[in-house]
């Protein structure tokens, strides 16, 4: 059980590496400008650190037995959890309102497609540590 727990944890944290990293050249590339949207973050570690320790967090998720056999669609059914958190909570407590809509009307869809990367990268990372 210890191991399936690390797995699980270890590969939510790399799904957020992953999230992190596609979001920050998002914005460095002038993308997230682009479309409107107001998050272009720094790739500090006081950025970073709480968003790996938080993927790992997420992805104790993994543990419960729903669709093992199929780590794609589990890693997109189990992003819905943080990315609803991330709208109903996080961002309307940094004032940007329910959806993060005052980062731009596409913020809630983009937020959605980090995290089914995100579920995925950690779906696979413990499928493939057992």
């Amino acid at each position: 059980m210890l191991k399936r727990i690390n797995g699980a944890f270890t590969g939510g944290a790399l799904g957020a590496l992953v999230d992190s990293f596609d979001i920050w050249i998002l914005g460095r590339a002038g993308i997230t400008g682009m479309l409107g949207i107001g998050l272009r973050p720094g790739f500090t570690p006081s950025w970073l650190y709480p968003r790996l320790v938080w993927g790992g967090i997420w992805g104790l998720l993994l543990l419960l037995p729903i669709m093992k056999n199929r780590p794609i669609g589990r890693g997109v059914l189990f992003s819905i959890v943080p990315t609803t958190f991330v709208l109903l909570v996080v961002f309307p407590g940094m004032g940007k309102g329910y959806l993060g809509l005052g980062f731009g009307l596409l913020t809630p869809l983009l937020v959605l497609l980090l995290n089914f990367l995100w579920g995925i990268v950690a779906s696979l990372w413990l499928q493939g540590s057992r």
